[in-house]
């Protein structure tokens, strides 16, 4: 099962939740030939909730998944922590919602809330924990407490920060990785659809729940991709990205 753990549904937090791109999008995914994604939205997108309302309008949900123009469709979440990083959640649906809801008072800056407590919510609804992007600029994840980071289920290996940085970030998620003891993950971090299969990670079975995957990181019975093709991708994703928010100041 080829899947990308790290995903977005919008152009920006500042955008409503459109099922048509959104559709697109999974198209473009199956092309790419990807089985799944993790669907990681910011939890402090403009209207969170519209996300899953609509899907549940339009797709069946069952076991952890939503099936989407054939791909499996994980639900999550990606949450801005005190400590200036962000943590991907990823679980079953009313989970997703249940923790969401429990952070209404933590989605704008100076109001995150503390990382220990989120994990404590991630552990008391199951969900997987994944350390974004550890060593971007603007929100690392380096400089938090190890015994912290070892409550994370991995790190994640991101497809924009590969780009900019290169294989040098390759090597540096993995040496944290291996300090603090936890596996790494490939996610694309796409926004736009230009972007699927630049990273992913290759599974050696199926998997239709959250335990499922949280079981296949845990053995490391896969392996992450990084495309050959990765740089192209992500910076073609990246013009169309600042082509759409100039439009949009112009409009505005």
């Amino acid at each position: 099962m080829r899947i990308d753990l790290h995903t977005h549904a919008k152009w920006s937090k500042n955008t409503d939740f459109s099922y048509e791109y959104f559709r697109n999008m999974m198209q473009v995914a199956y092309k790419n030939q990807l089985d799944a994604i993790a669907l990681t939205e910011h939890f402090n997108t403009r209207q969170f909730g519209d996300i899953y309302d609509t899907l549940d309008r339009h797709y069946q949900y069952e076991k952890d998944y939503y099936m989407v123009e054939g791909v499996k469709v994980f639900p999550g979440m990606e949450v801005d922590v005190q400590e200036n990083g962000h943590i991907l959640l990823i679980g079953a649906r009313e989970n997703i919602i249940t923790v969401r809801s429990k952070l209404e008072n933590h989605t704008t800056e100076g109001h995150y809330i503390e990382m220990a407590h989120l994990l404590d919510l991630s552990d008391e609804h199951s969900c997987l924990s994944i350390g974004a992007h550890p060593f971007r600029e603007l929100n690392p994840l380096s400089h938090v407490k190890p015994e912290l980071l070892t409550r994370l289920n991995a790190f994640d290996l991101n497809g924009r920060d590969l780009h900019h940085v290169g294989q040098q970030m390759e090597e540096k998620v993995n040496r944290l990785a291996e300090l603090i003891g936890l596996p790494v993950v490939g996610g694309s971090d796409t926004h736009q659809l230009l972007q699927f299969g630049s990273v992913y990670n290759q599974f050696e079975q199926d998997c239709d729940t959250i335990d499922q995957l949280r079981d296949a990181i845990r053995l490391g019975t896969y392996k992450y991709q990084i495309s050959q093709h990765l740089d192209s991708k992500v910076q073609l994703a990246e013009a169309e990205q600042a082509r759409y928010k100039k439009n949009m100041k112009s409009v505005g």
